[in-house]
């Protein structure tokens, strides 16, 4: 029996809606953060705290500071999902208007503006590998990265298509005391704390 692309297209999405419904029966049983990646389910084992959550903080005040009213640096739930790619993620910061978070259930990620990642201690390649394959597949015209393990970071723009999907084509890298450039924000990593 050969397999057509609706069988191969509706046989991803019922493993993608499984995926979804043991992370969801998870979440408030399981310490951590799960998520659902292109390669599977992703679970971060510590639950964020300390200079992680602190970071989130500083940037999404400093982002508002500088945005318009009809925006936000929003650094809460839901998640952003795209079914159909069988991606669902959960920024640590998600710049959105208003009006396209008040929604039921996950957001469209095609209505971020840009989203921020604060990298954790325990899987680090979540937002160095993972987000930087999946954020761009999902249309996240805009992915930071801010890494307190070593101080630095980088933001991805310009999505371009590639043999492999699409992809970021441009990286600008940046050490903590040095301004940073978000979408067309520019805010200070100036005390933003590190892990010990």
């Amino acid at each position: 029996m050969t397999s057509t692309p609706d069988n191969a297209q509706q046989s991803a999405s019922r493993l993608y809606l499984t995926m979804r419904g043991v992370v969801q029966s998870m979440d408030d049983v399981i310490p951590g953060k799960f998520e659902i990646t292109k390669d599977g389910i992703v679970h971060d084992m510590v639950s964020p705290g300390g200079p992680h959550e602190v970071t989130a903080a500083h940037v999404s005040r400093r982002l508002e500071k500088l945005m318009p009213d009809e925006l936000l640096a929003h650094n809460g739930t839901p998640d952003v999902e795209d079914e159909p790619e069988g991606i669902m993620r959960h920024p640590d910061v998600m710049v959105i208007a208003w009006t396209d978070l008040n929604v039921e259930g996950s957001i469209d990620p095609r209505a971020v503006v840009a989203a921020i990642e604060i990298v954790s201690c325990s899987n680090p390649d979540n937002d160095w590998v993972g987000k930087v394959r999946d954020y761009p597949l999902i249309g996240i015209p805009i992915y930071a990265i801010f890494d307190p393990r070593t101080g630095t970071g980088a933001v991805f723009t310009d999505i371009h298509s590639t043999p492999d999907g699409p992809r970021y084509a441009t990286r600008k890298d940046f050490v903590y005391g040095e301004d940073v450039t978000v979408a067309e924000w520019t805010i200070s990593t100036d005390g933003l704390p590190r892990y010990a």
